[in-house]
């Protein structure tokens, strides 16, 4: 849902979030044209070899989870190690320069429904030294 509404400035709720996609937009971002390919993983289980070929990918990360699913948030400290160990290693030509990420708590609107605290997402982003936003 974050991506498509990246790309379409709306939300469209029918759409199957468990389907992995890659998304292609181009926006204006301080002046320059900027083209994006963004790959939204849907958050499936997946084997440690897809994972890491697919941080290698990436030239920057949004590791996202919803406030009303506590295992997804559990994910985000190993998925950001994860992050940092494949972006460090020697094997990579841009190897000690790491790729930008970003911790969002998705489906703020759901209060009711909470299970991670803003004040658990705060603590974890300190921790890891990341920016974090929570958003709907």
């Amino acid at each position: 849902a974050l991506t498509v509404r990246f790309i379409t400035r709306r939300f469209i709720g029918d759409y199957d979030p468990t389907l992995e996609m890659i998304y292609r937009h181009v926006a204006v971002i301080d002046g320059e044209m900027v083209h994006f390919e963004i790959l939204d993983t849907a958050g499936q289980e997946e084997d440690s070899l897809q994972i890491e070929e697919k941080i290698k990918w990436g030239d920057g990360f949004a590791v996202v989870y919803s406030v009303t699913d506590r295992c997804s948030f559990d994910e985000v400290m190993r998925l950001c190690f994860l992050i940092n160990h494949i972006h460090s290693s020697p094997k990579r030509s841009s190897a000690g320069e790491q790729p930008p990420v970003v911790i969002v708590g998705n489906k703020k609107d759901l209060q009711f429904d909470r299970m991670v605290s803003t004040e658990d997402g705060e603590n974890l982003s300190k921790a890891l030294k990341l920016p974090f936003y929570e958003i709907s």
